[in-house]
């Protein structure tokens, strides 16, 4: 039996993974299960699941799940807090470590898992972003098999040669096609996404999603993380990274070759379809998702990014040039924003610059250290908090 802990196992993808591992208990058992505060969610997990060890980084929301499965009868343990989140990710039980927590607060517990030797399952495309050079150098060191499981980086690392391991550009490969939906404002006039409301941004077309990344979604922030991601993962530049607009979200990313040759992999828009993936390579696990059916698909179309109306994708793919600290402040700033955003104090339309007057402000040092990671994302969290407060004051 292969032990596997989930970090962030009540958001979307964590949800999406223990699916999967469901299909298949005589091969994976839960060991672990993380979860920020959402109790009902996690006990609701730890019933089915009945892992060795429930954590909560909310304190209070564990002393709460710590009753509720007293209650139930249950034996698995709960702890609290970053450090403890760490400590699951670096479990000896846990072989695989699913890493789906989002944003910078899923980096310490996705490095503790690289740190231990694990197969990390990457979901958390923040801790490349933030930490890219630190990441890769540790992975490299111990050992630790990387699987992409974002739908697009996943579907690179498929058309791959056989074989291929994340983290080095094979020969024979020219470039890397990323392909993005376009959210659900493709098309729509530049005067109309002023009007944006949260609920219209958090409506995806084709992928049920969490709300922060259905918003980087909308405004294609998502894409260029990606692009910053995929230069970390397949070691490569970003003028290798190429973005498609793909509506239709069935061919989830391609590479090409000097061969002139280009493969694709193509898949519903399930992420049980990657998460299998990452689970089972290099074999193949059934997933419960359906078969793609191409003669039902009537068209397959492709359009180049416009960066004018996706004004995130342009600063994301900028701070991919710049390298250092600038996509540690991109990220940082593009959180702020998006928060913001989500509880009204902040135009849709104001996501990138509130991004851009970060990028514009604070120093992106090269980072050295994690403490180098953390302190530069904190300063970027901080100044994009008083540029965001003075501009609601002067409203």
């Amino acid at each position: 039996m292969i032990g596997v802990a989930v970090l962030g196992s009540t958001g979307s993808v964590g949800v999406n993974t223990l699916d999967v591992v469901a299909r298949h208990r005589d091969r994976f058992k839960v060991i672990a299960l993380t979860a920020n505060r959402d109790v009902d969610g996690l006990l609701k997990q730890c019933l089915e699941h009945q892992p060795p060890l429930a954590v909560m980084v909310d304190e209070k929301a564990a002393a709460q799940l710590r009753i509720k499965l007293k209650e139930s009868g249950l034996k698995t343990e709960v702890r609290s807090g970053a450090k403890a989140l760490a400590e699951a990710a670096a479990m000896p039980e846990a072989r695989y470590v699913m890493a789906a927590i989002v944003g910078a607060a899923g980096l310490e517990a996705t490095l503790a898992a690289v740190n231990a030797g694990k197969r990390v399952l990457l979901a958390n495309k923040e801790a490349l972003v933030m930490a890219g050079q630190l990441f890769m150098d540790a992975v490299h060191k111990y050992g630790t098999e990387l699987m992409p499981i974002d739908s697009e980086h996943n579907a690179v690392f498929q058309c791959m040669p056989g074989a291929y391991r994340a983290g080095a550009w094979p020969r024979g490969v020219r470039r890397i096609v990323l392909t993005a939906s376009g959210g659900p404002f493709r098309g729509w006039p530049l005067e109309r996404l002023a009007e944006v409301t949260p609920m219209e941004a958090c409506a995806h077309p084709t992928w049920n999603m969490g709300r922060k990344i259905s918003v980087d979604s909308a405004t294609m922030m998502n894409k260029g993380l990606e692009v910053i991601e995929a230069c970390w993962l397949f070691g490569t530049g970003p003028e290798r990274v190429e973005v498609v607009v793909h509506p239709q979200s069935v061919i989830h990313s391609m590479v090409e070759y000097d061969d002139g040759s280009v493969l694709a992999q193509l898949s519903n828009p399930d992420m049980r379809t990657p998460i299998a993936h990452g689970l089972g390579w290099p074999e193949r696990l059934t997933a419960g998702v359906a078969p793609l059916d191409i003669l039902a698909r009537e068209s397959l179309d492709f359009e180049p990014a416009d960066l004018e109306a996706f004004p995130c994708l342009k600063l994301a793919m900028q701070a991919a040039e710049a390298g250092d600290g600038a996509p540690v402040v991109l990220n940082a700033a593009n959180e702020v924003a998006v928060a913001a955003f989500l509880t009204e104090r902040l135009p849709f339309t104001g996501i990138s610059g509130l991004v851009a007057s970060a990028l514009d402000e604070v120093p992106s040092s090269r980072c050295g250290t994690l403490e180098d990671v953390l302190a530069l994302d904190r300063r970027a969290r901080e100044a994009s908090e008083r540029r965001l407060t003075a501009a609601v004051v002067s409203a």
